[in-house]
C-alpha cells in the first residue's frame, strides 16, 4: 500500500511526530521518543455515546440508534470468533484496555517489549467484529449490571444531574452506557450497522508513541489494514438553546457530607478556537477558585469546602462546553452563591494580571513535561487529531496567550445566568 506523510512539530520544544495518511483510509500518528523503553498505542474511532443520530451513503436519511450502543460495541469487540483478545495479549506481555467516552472509543495497549506483535493483535481484532444473538444477549446482562452499579454512585449522579440541569436536548446529558431500558433494543444487526459506519478507517486513527520504529508501524499497517471506502459519514445533534434547563437540582444518596457540582454553560466552539477557549477557561477557573486565591482560602477556613474541591473544563467539538466546580460541602447552596459573587466581583473589578502570569507559566510547564510521558503523548495525539487539531496546539496557544485574551473570554465562559447547581444530600436526613 502507499502513503503520504507530514511532520507535525513544535518550534518551541523541538518535539515532533509523523502524521501518515495511509492508502487504506487510516491516519497513523507515530511519535518516536528516543531513550524510552515503553510503547503506548491507541487505535480508535470518532464515535462515542453522543453519536446516536447519523447517516451515510448507505443509510440515505438520518437514522437514530439506542443510547449506550457505542459502549456496548466496545465490550463486544474484545470477543472474537476464536478466542478472547486478552488471551492473545497475555502471550506478548502487553497490558491492554479500552474506553468509550462521550465522543470517542479507543482500544489501547502498553508494553516494554514485543510492540510489533501487540500492534498486530490490535489492528486485527478491531477490524474483525463478531456479533451473534447469543453473545449479544449474554453481554446485555453484564452491561445492565454495570449500569445499575453506576446508578448507585452519588458522584456520577451528581455529575449527570448537573448535565441534565444545563442541557435541554443534547445527548451529552445521557449516561455513556445508556439505560437498562435502552440497551434492550440493541441487536447484532444494529451493532454491525454502527460498526461499519463508525469503525470505517476514514473515521479512525492509530496513535503510537515511545520505543517505536515508523517503518515497522507502516509495514504492519500494510499487512493488517483492510482498505475502506469513505461512507461520507454525517452526524447531527438536536438544537440546543443557550439557556440552562433549571437552576438547581437535588437527589438523595448515602453520603457522609453533601456533594455538589456547579456548572457554567458556555456556547460550543470548534477547532483552534475551542482549544483557545478551553485554555482560557482552565486559567480562569484557577484565577477565580484556585487554591492560591483569597476566595479559596476563606471558604476553606469557614469549612464550606475541603480538599475535595476541584474544577474542570468539560467540552468537545460535538456541541457542548461548560466549566464545572465540584466537591463536598455542609452548605452547597452557600458555596454556589459565593461562586457567583466571586464571578460578579471579578467582572466589576479587575482580574489579577500577576496571578495570570504565574498560572500561565505553571500550566505551560506541566504541558511541556507531559511530552516526556509516553502514555500522555499517545493520548494527546489521539484526542487532538479527532478534534481536528494537533498535540502541540494547546501548548502553542498557551505560550502566546495574553492577559487581555483571558479577560475577553471571561464573559462568554462565566455567564452567571447560565449557571446550574446539582446537590446530593444524605438520604437519611
Amino acid at each position: 500500500m502507499s502513503y503520504t506523510k507530514e511532520i507535525i512539530s513544535s518550534e518551541r520544544t523541538g518535539d515532533k511526530y509523523s502524521l501518515i495518511h495511509h492508502s487504506s483510509g487510516l491516519d497513523v500518528l507515530v511519535w518516536k521518543m528516543d531513550g524510552f523503553t515503553t510503547t503506548e498505542a491507541l487505535f480508535g474511532t470518532k464515535y462515542g455515546s453522543v453519536n446516536n443520530r447519523f447517516k451515510t451513503v448507505d443509510t440515505g436519511d438520518f437514522i437514530t440508534v439506542p443510547d449506550g450502543i457505542a459502549h456496548y460495541l466496545e465490550h463486544k469487540l474484545f470477543e472474537n470468533e476464536d478466542c478472547d483478545v486478552f488471551e492473545l495479549y497475555a502471550k506478548t506481555g502487553a497490558s491492554a484496555n479500552a474506553f468509550t467516552s462521550f465522543c470517542e472509543t479507543a482500544y489501547t495497549f502498553s508494553c516494554s517489549e514485543n510492540y510489533e506483535e501487540s500492534l498486530e493483535i490490535l489492528l486485527n481484532f478491531v477490524q474483525k467484529p463478531y456479533f451473534t444473538d447469543e453473545n449479544v444477549e449474554k453481554e446485555r446482562g453484564i452491561i445492565a449490571q454495570e449500569i445499575k452499579m453506576s446508578n448507585d454512585s452519588p458522584d456520577r449522579a451528581c455529575f449527570f444531574n448537573l448535565l441534565k440541569a444545563m442541557y435541554h436536548n443534547h445527548p451529552v446529558k445521557i449516561d455513556i452506557a445508556g439505560t437498562v431500558e435502552s440497551i434492550q433494543e440493541i441487536t447484532p444487526e444494529l451493532l454491525y450497522k454502527c460498526y461499519y459506519t463508525f469503525y470505517n478507517l476514514h473515521n479512525m486513527v492509530l496513535c503510537i508513541a515511545g520505543n517505536v520504529e515508523e517503518e515497522k508501524v507502516i509495514e504492519l499497517c500494510d499487512k493488517c489494514l483492510i482498505p475502506a471506502e469513505d461512507k461520507q459519514l454525517e452526524v447531527t445533534f438536536p438544537d440546543e438553546p443557550p439557556e440552562i434547563v433549571t437552576r438547581r437540582v437535588t437527589a438523595k444518596y448515602t453520603v457522609g457530607t453533601p456533594l455538589f457540582s456547579a456548572g457554567f454553560k458556555c456556547p460550543p466552539f470548534k477547532g483552534d478556537e475551542m482549544v483557545k477557549m478551553e485554555v482560557c477557561a482552565g486559567i480562569l477557573l484557577q484565577m477565580l477558585f484556585g487554591s492560591m486565591t483569597p476566595w479559596y482560602k476563606q471558604l476553606f477556613e469557614e469549612g464550606l469546602i475541603n480538599s475535595t474541591f476541584s474544577f474542570e473544563v468539560f467540552n468537545a467539538e460535538e456541541g457542548f462546553f461548560c466549566c464545572i466546580c465540584s466537591g463536598e460541602s455542609k452548605d452547597p447552596d452557600l458555596v454556589f452563591e459565593r461562586c457567583l459573587q466571586r464571578i460578579d466581583s471579578a467582572k466589576s473589578g479587575e482580574l489579577d494580571r500577576r496571578l495570570f502570569e504565574i498560572i500561565q507559566k505553571s500550566r505551560y510547564g506541566s504541558m511541556i513535561r507531559g511530552f516526556n510521558n509516553v502514555e500522555n503523548c499517545a493520548e494527546t495525539m489521539f484526542e487532538n487529531h479527532l478534534q481536528g487539531t494537533d498535540a502541540f496546539t494547546a501548548s502553542d496557544i498557551l505560550a502566546k496567550l495574553r492577559f487581555e485574551d483571558v479577560c475577553e473570554a471571561f464573559g462568554a465562559l462565566f455567564d452567571t445566568s447560565k449557571a446550574a447547581l446539582s446537590i446530593i444530600y444524605n438520604n437519611v436526613e
